[in-house]
């Protein structure tokens, strides 16, 4: 781990062509729209807060200056509560400002990268691993040494290289 000033935050403002993330868990409802979260469960509409939320002006200025937002996230089904919620509400939200979601869908297979953390991946120099509790509250972000990059390169590769679409994958799974 790199003991840094640099935050998150710096890394989506400073990248230069692609930020990928990797999703491990089944729950982050600790983290951030927890409002959202209990309205989609409440089968209420969206708030609108959730809907013009920061991130997703992050995004859209990201992608239209012709960067790079992709993640793949590792799942099985039946999915929680909370990967409904993300899936319906968080990934269309974000797909429309120009992120890519891919599903690496481990119901009828083994996890090929068990082992790998969440994480983003900025520029391919770059790696913050994600650190949450177990209820799924973020924790903050370590910085790792760039001799961790072929590891953290090689679960990207192997994720992208397994997963689908998103949109494939909730045409046959979202019902």
């Amino acid at each position: 781990m790199t003991t840094s000033s640099r935050t998150l935050g710096d890394c989506f403002s400073t990248f230069e062509y692609s930020a990928f993330r990797l999703e491990t868990l089944d729950d982050y409802s600790q983290s951030g729209g927890v409002d959202a979260y209990h309205a989609f469960l409440a089968g209420e509409e969206q708030p609108a807060e959730y809907r013009g939320a920061g991130w997703v002006a992050t995004v859209a200025e990201a992608t239209s200056s012709g960067k790079r937002m992709y993640r793949v996230h590792i799942l099985a089904r039946p999915l929680t509560d909370y990967l409904r919620f993300e899936l319906a509400w968080g990934y269309h939200r974000n797909m429309a400002a120009g992120e890519e979601f891919f599903i690496l869908d481990t119901t009828d297979q083994e996890n090929p990268i068990p082992q790998a953390p969440d994480f983003w991946l900025f520029d391919d120099r770059t790696v913050a691993a994600m650190n949450y509790d177990g209820n799924g509250k973020y924790l903050g972000a370590d910085f790792l040494d760039t001799s961790r990059l072929p590891e953290f390169r090689t679960y990207r590769d192997t994720a992208m290289a397994q997963a689908v679409p998103f949109t494939e994958w909730w045409a046959q799974y979202s019902a």
